[in-house]
């Protein structure tokens, strides 16, 4: 690991004198030195002003990311274990009591640009630590990393993946991390708000749940009282427990996925419902429309897609397949009905997704009132100079 310059073109510098902690390289001018992946690299401008300091990806179109702006701070084993400490230092504050602790035992230990650490995220479940990696520059640093989590937090059992997209971004090659589950791991029981839910960390999409949403399930939640459900892209069944304890009539949620469906019927009997459950594989914009065409209807709709933006050139179609869900989720409920809707895409912003709202419901031709805003829980702090940190956005609407 070496030191190079890293000389941004002349008017690039803005969004990195103001805080940003990317560096793209079509904002690069130059870089002097032979730099290699995970070198440290100082970011100047154009008139040589220094501006951040950073790890350098030469080869991919994220090439630098920057952890610190005092300039006399070196990148190294030190450094990097105090941003981690820092970060579940704060995680104790939101979880550190006996009580809460006793009704939630998973979340968000690290959370990548927002705990200044570009490139990792640690999330807890339970006695397990998993860790999703989408920075190739930053591997040289990872074991100090998770030696002082698991020093931190007394739990020895790590399950660490490599970020999909960045496989193929990074050339992140996955063998190389060490200690990923085998896909037939045993699940891993968690609690959250007091309900038990077996995780399959070996198979499961992102980090093995979506932690995310857990204050988010309990404010759709609150609505369920007496409503007949429809929990659509339900996984693994965690938003039908919570609707279930709330008092639900009946739930009903749909999945394509065999297996995600299997693991919601026993997280729902883990769970011990007294509210019917049932569950039906099918693509949701089909089966919307086969429930629309046989005049099937809910007092209550719950949309939580998978990313249906990946990066800018996709947001267009990405807000008409929003749209298609939503409009169609709203003719199907009965009036008075609410919708509980959310995106995590991050490149559709939370005023873009409400306007797609609008839009559904002019087309629905049903009068509808967003009710609640809904977004990530502080677990997964927005980091306030870097919007892409807010992917997850939401709202409960009431249609009539």
């Amino acid at each position: 690991m070496k030191n190079v310059t890293v000389t941004l073109k002349q008017g690039r510098e803005r969004p990195v004198a103001h805080g940003h902690p990317w560096v793209f390289s079509g904002a690069i001018a130059g870089v002097e030195g032979a730099a290699e992946v995970g070198d440290v690299a100082d970011v100047v401008t154009n008139r040589g002003e220094w501006l951040a300091r950073g790890l350098i990806h030469p080869d991919a179109a994220l090439s630098v990311r920057l952890y610190t702006r005092q300039q006399d701070q070196a990148l190294d084993a030190v450094f990097f274990a105090a941003r981690a400490e820092n970060a579940l230092a704060f995680r104790d504050q939101l979880f550190g009591d006996a009580e809460t602790r006793q009704n939630t035992n998973s979340y968000r230990l690290i959370y990548s640009e927002s705990d200044g650490l570009s490139g990792l995220i640690v999330d807890r479940y339970a006695d397990v630590l998993s860790v999703q990696v989408s920075a190739k520059a930053l591997l040289p640093f990872l074991d100090g990393i998770l030696k002082c989590v698991k020093d931190r937090t007394g739990i020895e059992r790590v399950h660490v993946v490599a970020d999909e997209d960045s496989v193929e971004r990074e050339k992140l090659d996955s063998t190389a991390l060490p200690g990923a589950f085998p896909e037939n791991a045993p699940p891993v029981r968690i609690r959250e708000n007091g309900f038990l839910f077996d995780v399959d960390l070996g198979s499961g999409q992102k980090t093995g749940y979506f932690l995310d949403q857990r204050v988010n399930r309990v404010r759709a939640a609150s609505y369920a009282r007496g409503r007949r459900v429809l929990s659509a892209y339900c996984y693994t069944g965690a938003f039908e427990v919570h609707a279930a304890a709330a008092g639900a009539a009946k739930i009903l949620g749909v999945d394509r996925s065999e297996a995600a469906l299997a693991r919601a019927r026993e997280n729902v009997a883990l769970n011990r419902s007294a509210v019917p459950v049932e569950y039906l594989k099918a693509d949701v914009p089909d089966a919307l429309r086969r429930f629309r065409d046989t005049g099937e209807t809910f007092d209550m709709i719950i949309l939580d897609p998978p990313r249906f933006v990946a990066n800018r050139s996709q947001v267009e179609k990405g807000l008409r397949a929003y749209k298609d869900i939503n409009l169609l989720a709203m003719k199907l409920l009965t009036p008075g009905g609410i919708l509980a809707s959310f995106s995590c895409s991050g490149q559709v912003s939370a005023a873009d997704f409400k306007t797609m709202i609008g839009w559904s419901s002019v087309d629905a031709g049903r009068n509808v009132k967003i009710i609640e805003t809904l977004s990530q829980p502080p677990d997964h702090p927005v980091l306030a100079v870097f919007p892409e940190s807010e992917y997850l956005k939401g709202v409960i609407c009431r249609v009539e």
